[in-house]
């Protein structure tokens, strides 16, 4: 038997799905995170679920990781001390940035600018020049190299970063940097902007470079900790890490460009979704994903979510593909509050956390949360997961009062229904983010809701949205583990073009493009996977000549062999996009500026498990029958056990369907079907 294990961290669980490849059996564990070392709840959780499944360490075949040791590294301020090499006048490419700030009009007032990931102090010049071509204008002075070096080692950096101008265009003074790097400071990590980001625009080539160096040691010392303790337990198969945009990269692969992996976590989740919704029969679909204390939500059609240009971690931008994830400060932790000032209910960001958590848990926790709320509504029924979990009812409804006194409230089960119907609307906020706000309609895409409080909300939120079905998948709290299991490896090639259609034929971009995929594809090869496996896909950026600004479009391999040319067709694509975007077009020429080749690996062969048929009435999964409050009325929710649902039961609202890791609410004029894959998908019910 040929087992793979999908591992994803989060802030309090470690979530750990073993599945059999054959059958699509799955075994899921949770087991505490260990923030000081991950790998050590990484580990309790691979070997809780070998023991579960009954098999040994050495028969898993890959484990498969998506991890948040970059992205912590960042938001913690915990990375490398970075000394950036740069061309002589751009000292303080960081300092000056993109002068953008955050906020209204005069957000300045208020704003502390983030301090960048290589001071000032650790940033130096090197005498050369390279233009926009190509051609170096003045030559790298090796002696001066080697002196500002050592002003570096005197300042004890741990990373290098190097980014000259230009070195999009031609790379040799920055490789020259590396070689002289090596002798003037032995054992320190250099990330070159000509590997790590081949573009043009000068900063944000520099702020991801850097960005890669501050992360790359901690990431390198988590990786080979990691891939050598799975080794001395018994574990044979190779260790691959989840990148940003939903690919796979092996390990080393990934300790190189760790910039690639700043949103490891969140991509795990999409893919989860993607597979279950093609399981279902659905290709666009709009991902889900409520948390404790926050809510990621991202958009996808034709099966392929939509992968931005940037990832942004707290402050930081920085330019990398990721899968285009949005984020909202609202999860089941978050604390209800009404300001003195405006005697208005807010909800959020604020988060009780793991500890002591709701008021709910019964570990100390008084403020009230969104899980205080539906433990009053009645939504979270006070015995859970066949009564190893018990919630403190009376705690919660302690402190939604504290609410309601606040705001002159008749009872707590108003102000449970008000902080829930405010988290919903922020919610909502965050789904057209990835909607509306980019030109879809919601009403074209399911929902896929997962995460711990995910489905609690998932009826409400397609109600709100009009996106049906609302899907919840078998054991939704562990769905971003089943993403990193579902997922295949992954490169991609990029490179500044910068040419008008007039002056590019259709040959010369075949050529461009079969370079980059030759380079990424020469990549995937060194980490095992052949040539004859891989799959090629092309995007560049385009723009009308004389805008500040490019549309990135997806560009068929079928056109550079297809009847017509594929700039016609390219330039059409672009238009449309253009259009629905802002409603108009230009008649200037088009301009090429970037290429991108993205290679993968074929999808993991995953059977999904099939239920039994049942008869359409779920009675036999009945175990409860328990009051809720919608709507300012009061209903008798059935509770049925998920684990005794069978293919093609129907669940009428109101009713709660509970399981190990998550419950799911479908409230009065809808109805969850049980599909064959596991899935409850709710609907409205005719009128």
């Amino acid at each position: 038997m040929s087992y793979r294990l999908g591992v994803d961290v989060g802030g309090t669980f470690t979530d750990v799905l073993l599945v059999e490849e054959a059958t699509g059996a799955t075994w899921r564990a949770k087991t505490p995170s260990t923030p000081a070392d991950q790998s050590v709840g990484v580990l309790n959780g691979i070997g809780k679920v070998c023991a579960d499944a009954g098999i040994g360490l050495h028969e898993v075949a890959q484990v498969l990781h998506g991890t948040t040791v970059a992205t912590n590294a960042i938001l913690e301020g915990k990375g490398a001390k970075v000394g950036l090499v740069t061309t002589k006048g751009f000292r303080q490419v960081l300092q000056i940035a993109r002068s953008y700030v955050p906020g209204g009009l005069a957000g300045w007032i208020i704003w502390p600018k983030p301090e960048p990931l290589a001071a000032l102090e650790n940033t130096v010049e090197v005498d050369e020049r390279i233009a926009s071509d190509g051609t170096v204008i003045r030559a790298l002075d090796e002696a001066d190299v080697r002196a500002q070096l050592g002003r570096l080692r005197g300042r004890g950096i741990q990373a290098l970063a190097v980014s000259l101008i230009n070195s999009f265009a031609g790379a040799a003074h920055e490789r020259r940097v590396a070689e002289l790097a090596a002798e003037e400071l032995p054992g320190v990590p250099v990330s070159l902007s000509s590997d790590v980001l081949p573009e043009l625009r000068e900063y944000e080539r520099t702020v991801t470079t850097v960005a890669n160096g501050y992360v790359q040691p901690q990431v390198k010392r988590y990786v080979e900790t990691l891939a050598g303790e799975l080794g001395r337990g018994g574990v044979a198969g190779e260790l691959a890490i989840l990148r940003s945009d939903g690919g796979l990269s092996a390990a080393d692969a990934a300790v190189a460009s760790p910039v690639t992996m700043l949103l490891s976590g969140p991509a795990g989740g999409v893919t989860g979704a993607v597979w279950v919704a093609e399981q279902c029969g659905y290709r666009d679909l709009i991902t889900f994903d409520m948390g404790g204390t926050s809510t990621d939500v991202a958009l996808v059609q034709g099966l392929s979510p939509r992968i931005g240009r940037e990832t942004k971690v707290g402050d930081l931008t920085v330019r990398a593909s990721s899968v285009d994830v949005r984020t909202v400060g609202a999860g089941g932790g978050s604390i209800a509050h009404v300001p003195e000032l405006t005697r208005a209910l807010r909800v959020g960001p604020q988060s009780a956390g793991a500890d002591p958590g709701p008021a709910a848990y019964g570990r100390g926790g008084t403020e009230p949360t969104v899980t205080d709320a539906n433990v009053v509504l009645g939504y979270l029924p006070p015995a859970l997961a066949g009564g190893e979990i018990t919630l403190d009812v009376a705690a919660a409804r302690d402190a939604v009062e504290k609410v309601a006194e606040a705001m002159g409230l008749p009872d707590a089960e108003t102000a449970a229904a008000g902080i829930v119907d405010i988290v919903n609307e922020n919610m909502l906020g965050g789904l057209r983010l990835v909607s509306v706000q980019q030109g879809f309609d919601p009403r074209d895409f399911a929902l896929v809701a997962f995460g711990g409080a995910g489905p609690l909300h998932a009826n409400a939120l397609g109600r709100l949205t009009g996106a049906w079905p609302v899907i919840v998948p078998p054991s939704p709290g562990v769905l971003c583990a089943l993403g990193d299991a579902t997922t295949s490896l992954r490169d991609v090639a990029a490179r500044t073009v910068l040419r008008r259609f007039g002056d590019l034929t259709g040959d010369e971009l075949g050529a461009i493009l079969r370079e980059l995929a030759d380079e990424a594809g020469e990549r995937l090869a060194a980490q095992g996977l052949a040539k004859d496996a891989q799959e090629v896909g092309f995007e560049v950026d385009v723009r009308y000549h004389g805008q500040g600004f490019e549309i990135p479009v997806e560009l068929d391999p079928a056109w550079l062999d297809g009847p017509g040319t594929a700039l016609e067709t390219l330039a059409s694509r672009f238009d449309a996009e253009h259009d629905r975007l802002f409603s108009f077009l230009l008649s200037v020429d088009h301009e090429l500026v970037n290429a991108r080749a993205t290679v993968t690996g074929p999808r993991p062969e995953v059977a999904p498990l099939t239920l039994p048929e049942g008869t359409g009435d779920p009675a036999d999964a009945l175990v409860d029958t328990h009051p809720i409050h919608v709507s300012g009325a009061r209903h008798d929710a059935r509770v049925y056990d998920r684990a005794k649902l069978r293919a093609g039961d129907v669940v009428t609202g109101p009713a709660i369907v509970t399981e190990m890791d998550s419950t799911t609410l479908v409230l009065p004029g809808h109805a969850a079907t049980v599909h064959p894959t596991g899935s409850l998908l709710i609907n409205p019910l005719e009128a």
